[in-house]
């Protein structure tokens, strides 16, 4: 027998597809935690151009009704964890314990990972002696930590001799530490026992599947075998329903629970972070959006088109433009520098745009500021 007919869908009913997905129509999650267990995960970034990512990102999908502090005290009792710079719910730490059995992976091995297998195996003391104090004292910043390593941490980036830091994420990627709390900038470790709950590993090819659906339940519509720049490493090609977009080349997954009522939407105006999952794949975010959009926190100034820490904008099912601004908290004011308008916007948009914008403001505690 062949395989089913794929099904055809215009682009409008693939961008509401992935709008939806995210949580970016009406109506708006309950809270944090039904935001997060749909989501998958937040990344944990702590650029505050305008707010961190993981706040920003949660407050574009449940409005006022969200306050950092929701976060924060999730992350306390345990029903966040984080695992490799993502925010996840603890009970999904289950479906990544037999990737952590597995370090640094299946064979066959790729040359890094045998590189970094050997070197934790030559620094063996000095992981004894890092866990060791931390089975003692308890949470722990990695620059209070003893570095004992025999063999340093060789990079020709900024991690060269960052002998502590690297070990404690290679025993993170293994299970055996976990960040247990944040003071700022600086992550407090402990040993993952304390941190992660206890329940058994779900099997490697059974927890690969759900980690797969999960994706797709999160994104919508996918490529069959592309991945994200997040530590994501299963495609959703076995998962979903085989589909096309009209006027896209080539094969996509789609979520079936996103396929009921696509002409019965109801969207909303959202200003995104940069690292937003509805357009952090911009392969992606081209093919489903038609969107032009970069991050250009990392050109030269002279050299941006949009700005250092420009913010996507969704109107509806659409990416319509990007606001360039900053938060000046000590002066009380959301600095807009520019509003870039794809396209001709109408009036309304411009309307909805502008409310979205004092919305951000009276979130932030700030004045808004436009040019």
């Amino acid at each position: 027998m062949g395989a089913p007919p794929s099904l055809e869908l215009s682009p409008r009913q693939a961008r509401r597809i992935a709008v939806r997905a995210q949580l970016l129509a009406t109506p708006r999650p309950g809270d944090v935690l039904e935001a997060v267990r749909h989501l998958g995960f937040l990344q944990v970034d702590l650029t505050r151009v305008v707010a961190h990512h993981a706040d920003l990102a949660l407050w574009t999908r449940l409005g006022s009704a969200y306050a950092p502090e929701d976060l924060e005290e999730l992350v306390g009792d345990g029903a966040l964890v984080e695992l490799r710079a993502m925010l996840l719910p603890s009970e999904d730490v289950a479906l990544h314990r037999a990737d952590m059995d597995a370090w640094p992976g299946e064979p066959p091995l790729k040359e890094w990972q045998e590189d970094v297998a050997d070197w934790v195996a030559a620094n063996e003391g000095c992981r004894r002696d890092i866990l060791a104090l931390l089975r003692a004292e308890g949470p722990t910043a990695a620059r209070d930590l003893p570095d004992t390593c025999e063999v340093p941490w060789r990079s020709t980036g900024w991690t060269n001799d960052k002998n502590v830091m690297k070990l404690l994420e290679c025993l993170e990627a293994r299970g055996e530490v976990a960040v247990a709390s944040r003071e700022g900038r600086e992550r407090r470790w402990d040993l993952a026992e304390r941190i992660h709950p206890g329940d058994p590993a779900v099997p490697a090819e059974e927890a690969h599947q759900a980690l797969a659906a999960r994706r797709l339940r999160a994104l919508g519509i996918a490529r069959p075998r592309a991945l994200e720049a997040w530590d994501e490493r299963y495609d959703v090609r076995g998962t979903g329903a085989a589909a096309r977009i009209d006027g896209v080349r080539g094969l996509w997954r789609v979520d079936p629970d996103r396929l009921d009522d696509l002409d019965d939407f109801e969207g909303r105006t959202a200003i995104l972070s940069p690292l937003d999952r509805l357009v952090f794949d911009r392969k992606r975010m081209e093919d489903v959006f038609g969107f032009d959009y970069q991050l250009e926190m990392y050109k030269p100034a002279a050299t941006r088109q949009w700005g250092y820490w420009a913010m996507p904008v969704l109107d509806g099912d659409e990416l319509v433009g990007k606001v360039d601004a900053t938060a000046d908290r000590e002066a009380g004011v959301l600095i807009v520098d520019a509003v870039h308008e794809d396209g001709d916007w109408s009036a309304a948009r411009r309307r909805r745009v502008h409310a979205e914008l004092d919305a951000l403001g009276e979130w932030l505690g700030l004045e808004v500021a436009r040019p």
